[in-house]
């Protein structure tokens, strides 16, 4: 189950980059992704 969240983690985190570096608008809406990514790992971790 780990594997699969780190598997989502890294597909988001690739998704994002290309969004940011394609259209580089809606600041905020990244940082949120981001924190979003971040405490979905974080969760994962505690579960295990």
């Amino acid at each position: 189950m780990g594997n699969l969240l780190y598997l989502v983690a890294v597909v988001l985190i690739i998704a994002w980059a290309v969004g940011f570096l394609a259209y580089n608008t809606g600041g905020i809406i990244h940082i949120l992704l981001v924190i979003a990514i971040l405490l979905s790992v974080i969760k994962g971790k505690n579960i295990t």
